[in-house]
């Protein structure tokens, strides 16, 4: 998924605790949301294998930045433009990174 799209989703969410954040993306319509969720659900269930409190985790940090521009399978495609000129068909990819943070009351 372009990163493009994938940041119209994690845009809302910077600041917010990690489970109002899971709770938010929920009821988004859009695609990116499934991944984003995977994500921090991920990034959550690492926290408690480090011992913190995920009742008290919040997203400090959440990027989307653009993954691999050519590999197999994913990179560029071919589609033959006007007057016989070849036009690339690019397909995006994006590298998500999210940091939790437990809060200290």
């Amino acid at each position: 998924m372009s990163p493009q799209k994938v940041r119209r989703v994690i845009d809302a969410l910077r600041g917010m605790d990690a489970q109002d954040a899971l709770n938010a993306l929920s009821v988004m319509p859009h695609a990116a949301a499934v991944p984003v969720s995977k994500l921090i659900r991920s990034a959550m269930a690492n926290a408690d294998e480090q011992g913190l409190d995920t009742n008290s985790l919040y997203i400090i940090h959440l990027t989307a930045d653009d993954g691999p521009g050519r590999m197999p399978g994913k990179g560029w495609r071919a589609r033959w433009g006007s007057r016989g000129r070849y036009r690339p068909i690019r397909k995006r990819s994006s590298h998500i990174t999210v940091v939790l943070e437990e809060r200290l009351d």
